[in-house]
């Protein structure tokens, strides 16, 4: 395993050849904090298997504000945190001879995809298996873990934030994303009522409970801001458009809600913006970072905060003039890209190595 150490001595080693021009810029003023929030994303992933309790207690540990817990919902209706509804590349149930016959194909937002489904498992069948790391070729050293955790309720991870918070004397939030919306709607196991009233059981529906929540659809959205009192976060990615959008015939894409006018739309119903990073900064024609996009001051002037996603420190992820070799699992200059972003003015990150944001807000 590569220790965070040797992170630090290559963005330091970095620094003095890379030039970022949008770190030369004037920083943009932050909207409604006094710095940026870091958010663990599917908790500290780039340590420990994603959506595991100890994934989230460890990006609580290394400083983050917030966890996200990704909500899918089982047969028997309990919401429990997983990346997809398909679970063949998250858990251990390919290699269980019990659940064999279980192996379907469905259609998932319009794509044909094979495996295992949340829905198809009650509660405590899911419980009998064990978390894997998703991203094996990537995170290696994350493989050691795998079998060790369970899959988790959110309201074992709500459990675990008060229990941390306590702990480590400073409130811990959770961020969860609604997944699939339509997708589960219509198998008649909707996600929205059984998260209000998990909110509602936990006293966080109200003002001032330290949680957002996103989704990358729009519709559900805006039934959950009739009934949730605390920020909503409207996901984008850089192309493409929302599911609901396309089950309705709305013609709309993700670039039409991040123009000024479908800001404004936006607005209306949520407080923040979710984008993916290059949304903010683009790459140029080499895979570098560019100068950034106005989407951060359009958003901020319709009273939205803006937590891009996803900072990873692995070359793969990064700009090409951040990577610290040609192996895409080495590690690269984390800290160059998200000062760049910090200066862009960005209210938060959704990141799989909270202790490297941290450190570089620090």
């Amino acid at each position: 395993m590569r220790a965070v150490g040797a992170l630090v001595l290559a963005a330091v080693s970095m620094v003095g050849v890379v030039a970022l021009s949008p770190a030369s810029a004037a920083p943009e003023a932050r909207h409604g904090q006094a710095e940026p929030l870091v958010i663990g994303h599917r908790g500290a992933s780039g340590y420990r298997p994603e959506h595991t309790l100890a994934a989230y207690e460890l990006a609580a540990r290394m400083g983050a504000e917030y966890v996200e817990p990704d909500l899918v919902i089982t047969k028997d209706g309990v919401l429990v945190a997983r990346h997809e509804p398909e679970i063949g590349g998250t858990t251990d149930v390919a290699g269980r001879p019990e659940f064999a016959g279980r192996k379907v194909t469905k259609d998932l937002d319009g794509v044909q995809v094979t495996g295992w489904w949340t829905e198809d498992f009650t509660l405590a069948e899911l419980k009998t298996l064990n978390a894997v790391e998703r991203i094996p070729d990537v995170r290696q050293q994350n493989t050691v873990y795998n079998g060790r955790y369970e899959v988790p309720t959110l309201q074992e991870v709500i459990d675990l934030t008060r229990r941390l918070s306590r702990e480590l004397r400073r409130e811990i939030g959770i961020y969860p994303e609604t997944k699939h919306p339509t997708y589960f709607q219509r198998l008649g196991l909707a996600l929205e009522p059984e998260l209000v009233r998990v909110l509602e059981r936990n006293g966080l529906n109200r003002p001032g409970a330290k949680v957002f929540v996103q989704s990358f659809e729009v519709a559900n959205l805006k039934w959950l801001d009739r009934r949730l009192r605390v920020p909503l976060v409207q996901l984008t990615s850089a192309s493409g458009r929302p599911y609901d959008f396309t089950a309705s015939g709305d013609p709309r894409t993700y670039r039409d809600l991040m123009t000024p006018a479908g800001l404004r739309e936006v607005s209306t119903y949520a407080d923040g913006l979710g984008p993916a990073k290059d949304s903010v900064i683009p790459r140029d024609a080499s895979g570098n970072l560019a100068q950034p996009t106005s989407l951060v001051r359009d958003a901020h002037r319709v009273g939205l905060e803006v937590h891009p996603y996803t900072f990873r420190v692995e070359n793969q992820f990064l700009p090409a003039n951040l990577r610290s070799s040609a192996v895409p699992s080495d590690y690269g200059d984390l800290f160059a890209e998200l000062e760049a972003f910090w200066r862009a003015g960005v209210d938060g990150v959704f990141t799989d190595n909270p202790d490297v944001a941290v450190a570089a807000r620090g």
